[in-house]
């Protein structure tokens, strides 16, 4: 083990719209396009942000729940979405999501000097995803050449319990990286499922409000945006993220470093998660 200088053992990221992806648009454009393909379907990208977060057949099925998505299927279908037509969806996700997924594997901004100034300290790099395994093995090297080398990824359907926002990728890495307190790991996540992971694991955890899928922003947009545009989009995102009670609430993971000094003080005087 590393000599830690940090009560903190273990960071576990989610990847698009934490690390990877600002605004999180590689899936949500990829929906979009499995559901034309798939049915020639049209899907808004609002609707497919939805259940951001969530495995992705999960997220298929979710979408097709949304009440305004499954009143204009029946219209079109005459019945609701079946598990045929998700895994039809699927499969029509799947290698657009792989031919894709490179493209947006730039880091956001900062992430990589956030990453390392934690290694530095001794804390270790967890990381999972909403991703497959298959679209994580296209993502891997393609962030790794950005610089970006966690040293734990867990897909979703690398366990057979399910994705979030049940507590088993974010577990799945306290057992990889030989992490021996729960409540000496942080989540970092942009999305309501994985902040729900994050709890459920017994976690400190950290919502991300500006460079995921809630506020929905280009990084084009982030960074032209004025304070009034930037102030809607952060309390957009805020009321989403606010229900699921994220230990903490902030734009980019440009800011964790102010908050991981705050958890490793609370952890110091002795408080848990």
């Amino acid at each position: 083990m590393t000599n830690s200088t940090s009560p903190i053992q273990a960071v576990i990221f989610d990847w698009a719209g934490t690390i990877v992806d600002f605004g999180s648009f590689a899936p949500t454009s990829i929906f979009v396009e499995a559901f034309k393909q798939g049915f020639d379907f049209d899907l808004t990208l609002d609707e497919a942000r939805g259940p951001m977060g969530l495995g992705k057949w999960d997220h298929i099925q979710a979408v097709g729940r949304n009440p305004d998505v499954d009143q204009r299927w029946n219209a079109k279908f005459g019945r609701s979405m079946t598990n045929e037509d998700i895994d039809t969806i699927y499969a029509a996700f799947m290698p657009l999501q792989k031919a894709k997924v490179a493209d947006h594997a730039a880091p956001i901004l900062n992430a990589i000097e956030v990453v390392e100034g934690l290694k530095e300290k001794g804390i270790k790099i967890g990381s999972c995803s909403g991703y497959p395994r298959q679209v994580m093995d296209v993502l891997i090297p393609a962030a790794a050449d950005y610089g970006y080398k966690p040293d734990c990824v867990v897909a979703t359907d690398d366990l057979p319990q399910g994705g979030r926002p049940a507590p088993f990728m974010a577990l799945k890495n306290v057992i990889e990286l030989g992490v021996t307190n729960v409540g000496a790991c942080v989540k970092v996540d942009d999305s309501a499922p994985g902040i729900d992971e994050g709890h459920n694991a017994g976690m400190w955890t950290v919502g991300l409000l500006l460079s995921g899928n809630e506020a929905g922003l280009t990084f084009e947009e982030y960074q032209a945006a004025d304070e009034a545009t930037m102030s809607v989009a952060r309390e957009k995102a805020r009321a989403k993220l606010v229900k699921c009670a994220p230990h903490y609430l902030i734009d980019t993971i440009a800011d964790l470093p102010g908050v991981m000094t705050d958890i490793e003080r609370r952890i110091s005087e002795g408080e848990r998660p």
